[in-house]
Parts: structure tokens; C-alpha cells; sequence
């Protein structure tokens, strides 16, 4: 039954999809297909994607009156999951309904789609990182590439559609062209699972929806604390409709209304941020007048030294929900944020205060139990429950850091690791929801707001360029944007080496460490190796491996040089990495990738001459010295260019070990050569050739005199000895 629901699900918002296209709305979160996650993310991601649909179905023109069920002023009141989306779609489709009764049997919402989904195309690997990539795989007959369709194809099927362009009254070409950009801007996205940070998973279980939508509160109460936050009108807010939405709702005869100004400063900068982190508007609207609320009568109470997880479960009432499992999931959120930030990863220790924590843990377990009671003895645990977590809560928050006076900083979202994850998710908002390799024009003003969290999150300078660095190259592995590669290594060029800290900031890095535990190993990681190990894990990978994942050299491959060599610089002065380093400069680094790359390209070469022999019927090692001379020339072309400006003899090390590595497979032959033979003809000449080219490349790397040294190093074929011998 699960699976008939999951692929019921998948089949409908394919078709929802072109509809949101059409409607010209900003909204890619539409990432259906993700076979990686499981049914119940599938279906969860399916429900919020929906209601979103349907909430700005009915908040436009398109239906003049829309009546509500019995107890609901808003469309916030009712529940979205019970209304037909084929309906609404019809309605909007005809625009000629005055009318729409929120009353829809879910029974009678009709059948799932009869039509089989359409093909998922197929991941090509990238050049860049294809040992990332995993394909993504579905049951279809037909497979196509996305790329290869015309901008009047469907990616849908060829069945006839519900609603088309033709159905729209006057859609002009400028509307057309947007929607189709949009269309086929959109990426194929690699696999970046294997890219994560190493921080311990929470004890609470909180999700990564979670950490988004705590660290929007967070930044909503940074706002308020400078006087900028404002709770919008429910009527305001649905005026803001799409231009093409308008269109949609107006008849031939009416005049195209001209599109609302865009809000400006700080408010426009909320609103972007909201949009871009996925907040809904009546979460938006709740959580300010839940902070706004918490003040009054605080005189001189600053926003940002709220708790605010406390502060949002005493001020917003279960009323202000649609539906009680839409509050209880709320909840559990904040009674999880209460119990990470202060007892599970606190900012400060507690001392003699361990006693409180078991307090407040029973507490917020009570303080959830309470829903599941009858109404007037619910409400009641409840109330007893917030007076007296607030009691204990408190003073747990306010007691003073290094330096702090008391009452100054609530301690709750600045501890480690807690904070870094929380801002993790601010920084994701910089990336253009349209194009997730581009950063969204904002990104100055949201980087600019961001700083206003630092002092809720306890961020330093250093935490924010690491955070930052780490938020833009995983973004370049997920989309192969090279703009946002640079963006991340101009960003790891601004962490500050350890004598460039002041003494303040070093005791706090210092401070902040975690074990994690990973193939029944436990390892206890500083903050920057938390964050930068990873790093360079993926960029050795890459250079270990040139051949393979950086076929064409070019910008990538040098730029994902200097991120190894930064990060690595960066990594060298933990004092544990310090004492394992096993290649002490730049150069042994660029030597090792080097050794690692040819040595696994030579590994291929071996086994497409196996192949390529018996096809040709020529001999193995002659076949071996073509293909290795092959491999040299590209990597002499290509590679050693970039290679060479961290260690200037890379063509002596490639050329030297290939002509080592061909040197152990012939041998064998060597000493079984006893006459003149057709093998003997073809591999002789052959090998003689593959060494003349290795001796021509190191003479060409070296300066006058030092080429003989390393030619004298090298276990010469003698080839020409060899010949001889067998005419004696």
C-alpha cells in the first residue's frame, strides 16, 4: 500500500510540475525523483510542495470568492491535504468559477494519474567528479536526455495535457521565454553524499528542516533586536501575486495592472530570506508576533537575548495552527532546539548544575505528554510545565561566558556544535533558487544580515569564513559551477592562520572540538578539521587520480590545486595533523599526486591492452609502450603545466615513474628472449621508442647537467644489448 501511495504521489506532482512552470513561480524545491531518500521524506516533501500549490492557487484572482469550511477565517485555517488539487487546477484552467467550496471529500478527489511517469534522464558522470556521482534509477521504457529536447517539447509524455500555453488568454513571449529558461536552466545535480561534515548526529534526532527553520527564528529575532521586525498584514500578503498569475485572472478586456514595487531594506531583505530558506508565510507571521509578543513589558530587553524556543512555546497557542499535527511537530521542535542548546551541547558547563539539566529534561517530556491528555488536564500540565522550565530554562541560558556580564548573551544556540549547523542553513540562502550554481543577487545584504546572528550563535570571524567556504564548495561539487569554486577559495583565503587570531579567538577555536564516530573508529576533530578535512579528502581524491577525473586539466584542475594546497596549509597547524603529516611541503604533495595518478592510469592502460591485443592481434607490450607514450605526452600537455608551478620537475617524476612501471612488465620478457622471433621485433622497437621519449621529456624538464643525474637513475631497458645478444 505504501509503495501504491509513493509512486501515486510521484505520478501527480509530475503533472502539478508543468503547472508550476506555467504560473512563472520561483519555487525549485520540485526535486521529485530523488530515489536516495526514503518514502516517508518522498511523501513529506510531496505534502509541503502541494499545499504550497494550492495555497497560491486560491490566494490569486483566478476564483473570485472562495468560501470556508465552518470555523476557518483563512486558508491557514483549513486543511489543505483534504482539498482536490484537480479541481483548483480545472477552476484555474476554465476561469470561469466564481465560487470554490473548501469542502472537498477526499474520497471523491479522483484517481491517481492513469498515465505512467515520464523517463528520468540519465547522469552523465562529470568529468570533474564522476567517483561522486551516483546515477539515479527508475523503472521506464524510455529514456532521454534533457538537454536534447526543443523548447516546444513537453517533459512530459505525449498524451494530451490538462492545461497548455494555448489555454492561457494573452501569454505573451517575454512570459514564454522565462518559463522555458527556467525550463531547461535547471541542472543535473551530483551526488555530493559523500561530501559531509565530520560533526556527531543530534541525540534529539532534529532533521535538517529543523535547523532551517529554527535558524529563520533565530535570524528574525536578530532583526527585532535593531527594530526592523514587523508582522505583515494576512491581506498584504495576498496581494503580492506573480504578474503572470494576474494575467491568468483577467479577462480579454481588462488592462494589464502594473506589478507592486518591491520591498526594500531590511523588510525586503527578510522577505527574500524567507522565500529562499522555504518559510511559509504563516510560519513567517506566527514567529514574529510570537517574538513581538515575548517583549511586552520587557523594558530594555534586547530580541537577541531571548530564548526563544521557550519565549515561542509560552506566546503562540495551538489556535494559531491549521491543524494539531502541524503544532505538535512544532512542538517537538523547539522542546529538541531547548534540550541540544542547553543540556546536550551547552555553551557553557554546567558544574553544579547538573542537577538542573535532568530537571529540565523531565520537563520537556512532560511538557510533551501534555497533548496527549484530555483537554482541561492537558492545558493544565502544560501551563506548569512552561512556568517551571522557564524557571530552570533561564537561569541555564543566562549564566556568563569568558568575559560576559550576566544577562548580556543567552546562552542556547551559541554552543558547539549546534551553532555551526544552524548557520550552515543561514548560508545556504545565498544560492539562487532558480539556479543552484549562481548566487542570488542579494548576496551581499544577506551576508550583511547574517552578521546580525553572530552574537546569538557566538560565530568569530574565522567560523564564519570556514562556514562560508565549506557552504560554496559543496555547492561547486553538487552543480560543477567553477564560479563558485573560486567564490570558495577566495573565501578559505581569509581564514586566518593561527598567529593571525588573536588570543581571544584562539582559546575559542581551541575550545571547540567533537568526537565522531565512523567505521568503529572514533576520532576527536577540532572545528577546523571538522569542516576542512572533508575538504581535502575530496580534493586528494581528485588529484589522486587526475587522469580520471580531471580529463581535460584546464581552470579546474588548477583551482582545485589551490584548494588542496590552502586547505592543507590550513590543516598543518592542528597539532595532530601536524605530527601525522607524512609529506612535509607543497611539492612532496604535488609529487605524491603525481605518483598516485600515473600509477592508476597506467592500471587502465594494462587492462584496455589486454582487450585492445586480442582485437589486433599485436603484441601486448608493444601495445603497452604505445598507449604509455600516449599517457606521458597528455600528461607532459596537459597536467604538468599546472602541476609544475608548485614543483617544477613533475615531468621528471611522471616520466621517470612510467618508465619504471613499463620496465617491470618487460622484463620477463627480456629474460626469456633467446632468438629472433615476431613478438621480438614488434616489443623491442616499441620499447626503445617509449624509453628514447622518457629520456627526451626529463632533458627538456631539467636544466643543463641535472638531466643526466636523474637519467642515471633510472633501470635502462638495454634494448639494444638484448638484440645483440641473440646474434652471439
Amino acid at each position: 500500500m505504501e509503495e501504491y501511495v509513493l509512486l501515486y504521489h510521484k505520478r501527480r506532482l509530475h503533472w502539478l510540475f508543468d503547472m508550476f512552470l506555467l504560473l512563472n513561480v520561483n519555487f525549485l524545491c520540485f526535486v521529485f525523483y530523488v530515489l536516495s531518500e526514503n518514502a516517508v521524506e518522498v511523501l513529506q516533501r510531496y505534502r509541503r510542495d502541494r499545499r504550497v500549490l494550492l495555497d497560491f492557487l486560491l490566494s490569486g484572482s483566478l476564483i473570485k470568492k472562495v468560501v470556508m469550511p465552518p470555523g476557518a477565517v483563512s486558508l491557514d485555517d483549513v486543511d489543505l491535504d483534504q482539498v482536490s488539487v484537480d479541481f483548483v487546477l480545472n477552476c484555474a484552467r476554465k476561469g470561469s468559477v466564481d465560487e470554490f467550496f473548501l469542502a472537498t471529500n477526499p474520497e471523491t478527489s479522483g484517481s491517481p494519474p492513469k498515465r505512467a511517469p515520464p523517463p528520468v534522464p540519465v547522469l552523465v558522470p562529470s568529468p570533474i567528479m564522476p567517483g561522486l556521482l551516483k546515477s539515479l534509477s527508475l523503472n521506464s521504457t524510455q529514456v532521454e536526455e534533457v538537454s536534447s529536447l526543443s523548447k516546444s517539447q513537453s517533459l512530459n509524455s505525449a498524451q494530451v495535457q490538462e492545461l497548455t500555453v494555448d489555454d492561457i488568454e494573452d501569454f505573451e513571449d517575454d512570459d514564454l521565454e522565462e518559463a522555458d529558461s527556467r525550463r531547461y536552466s535547471r541542472r543535473v545535480l551530483n551526488d555530493a553524499a559523500d561530501l559531509v561534515l565530520g560533526l556527531p548526529s543530534f541525540a534529539t534526532g532534529i532533521t535538517d528542516d529543523d535547523l532551517r527553520e529554527t535558524a529563520y527564528e533565530i535570524l528574525l529575532a536578530a532583526a527585532g533586536a535593531s527594530g526592523g521586525l514587523i508582522v505583515p498584514s494576512k491581506e498584504k500578503k495576498k496581494e503580492k501575486k506573480s504578474r503572470l498569475m494576474r494575467k491568468l485572472g483577467r479577462s480579454r478586456s481588462e488592462q494589464v495592472v502594473t506589478q507592486s514595487q518591491h520591498m526594500t531594506g531590511l523588510v525586503g531583505i527578510l522577505e527574500t530570506m524567507r522565500i529562499q530558506m522555504e518559510i511559509s508565510e504563516a510560519m513567517d507571521i506566527r514567529t514574529r508576533q510570537g517574538l513581538l509578543n515575548a517583549l511586552v513589558g520587557r523594558v530594555g530587553k534586547r530580541m537577541d537575548t531571548l530564548l526563544i524556543p521557550l519565549e515561542l512555546l509560552c506566546c503562540i497557542s495551538r489556535t494559531e495552527f491549521s491543524d494539531k499535527k502541524t503544532y505538535i511537530r512544532w512542538q517537538k521542535r523547539q522542546l529538541n532546539m531547548l534540550e541540544e542548546g542547553l543540556v546536550n551541547h551547552a555553551a557553557v558547563g554546567f558544574s553544579e548544575l547538573g542537577r538542573k539539566a535532568s530537571e529540565l529534561r523531565i520537563l520537556l517530556a512532560k511538557l510533551e505528554e501534555s497533548e496527549t491528555l484530555p483537554s482541561p488536564s492537558g492545558e493544565l500540565q502544560r501551563t506548569d510545565c512552561l512556568r517551571s522550565l522557564r524557571e530552570i530554562a533561564v537561569p541555564l541560558a543566562e549564566r556568563p561566558a569568558g568575559g560576559d556580564l550576566t544577562g548580556e548573551v543567552c546562552h542556547w544556540a551559541d554552543g558547539y556544535h549546534l551553532n555551526v549547523r544552524l548557520y550552515e542553513k543561514l548560508l545556504l540562502s545565498v544560492f539562487d533558487v532558480l539556479d543552484e550554481g549562481k548566487l542570488t543577487e542579494e548576496v551581499e545584504e544577506i551576508l550583511e544580515l547574517l552578521k546580525s546572528t553572530w552574537r546569538i550563535l557566538g560565530i568569530t570571524e574565522t567560523i564564519h569564513y570556514t562556514c562560508y567556504a565549506w557552504v560554496l564548495f559543496r555547492q561547486f561539487v553538487i552543480t560543477c559551477e567553477q564560479g563558485l569554486l573560486q567564490h570558495a577559495i577566495d573565501q578559505l583565503k581569509k581564514i586566518p592562520l593561527k598567529e593571525q587570531r588573536g588570543p581571544q579567538e584562539r582559546l575559542h577555536l581551541k575550545s571547540l572540538h567533537c568526537k565522531v564516530e565512523s567505521d568503529q573508529k572514533s576520532a576527536d576533530l577540532t572545528f577546523l578539521q571538522s569542516f576542512l578535512l572533508p575538504i581535502q579528502k575530496w580534493a586528494d581524491n581528485q588529484l589522486g587520480d587526475y587522469h580520471l577525473h580531471l580529463p581535460e586539466g584546464s581552470t579546474v584542475m588548477d583551482k582545485v590545486v589551490v584548494v588542496a594546497m590552502v586547505v592543507r596549509r590550513l590543516l598543518l597547524e592542528e597539532p595532530e595533523l601536524a605530527m601525522q603529516s607524512v609529506h612535509a611541503t607543497d611539492r612532496d604533495q604535488i609529487e605524491s599526486y603525481v605518483s598516485s595518478s600515473i600509477k592508476n592510469a597506467f592500471v587502465r592502460i594494462l587492462r584496455d591492452v589486454e582487450t585492445m591485443s586480442i582485437a589486433t592481434d599485436e603484441h601486448p607490450l608493444a601495445l603497452l609502450a604505445e598507449q604509455a607514450i600516449k599517457l606521458l605526452k597528455k600528461d607532459t600537455t596537459v597536467f604538468v603545466p599546472i602541476l609544475s608551478q608548485r614543483h617544477p620537475q613533475a615531468n621528471v617524476v611522471s616520466a621517470s615513474l612510467l618508465h619504471k612501471l613499463y620496465g617491470i612488465k618487460l622484463k620477463p620478457f627480456l629474460d626469456g628472449v633467446e632468438h629472433l622471433t615476431e613478438d621480438v621485433v614488434s616489443v623491442f622497437p616499441a620499447a626503445d621508442s617509449l624509453e628514447q621519449y622518457v629520456m627526451t621529456v626529463i632533458e627538456s624538464a631539467c636544466e643543463e647537467g641535472t638531466a643526466e643525474t636523474y637519467i642515471r637513475k633510472l633501470t635502462q631497458y638495454k634494448v639494444s644489448s638484448a638484440f645483440i645478444a641473440i646474434y652471439t
